[in-house]
C-alpha cells in the first residue's frame, strides 16, 4: 500500500477473505492501516462519495 500511496492514492482497502479482515490505509495518516474484523460493508466516505462495497459475497467465497 505505501507504493499506492507514494503514487498518489488518497484511500487503499486491503481485503483479507481468510479472516473476513479489511486493512484500511488513508493518506495523511501515520503510515498504520485500522483493521476492521467482521466488516459487512466499507464506505469511501467524504473523499468519494456513494462508493461503497458489500463485503458478504466475498466473505463466502
Amino acid at each position: 500500500m505505501a507504493a499506492y500511496q507514494a503514487n498518489g492514492a488518497q484511500l487503499g482497502w486491503l481485503l483479507i477473505p481468510e479472516q473476513q479482515a479489511v486493512e484500511i490505509w488513508n493518506n495523511g495518516d501515520d503510515g498504520e492501516p485500522q483493521r476492521l474484523q467482521g466488516a459487512t460493508a466499507l464506505e469511501a466516505g467524504e473523499r468519494f462519495p456513494g462508493l461503497r462495497l458489500e463485503l458478504a459475497e466475498i466473505w463466502e467465497a
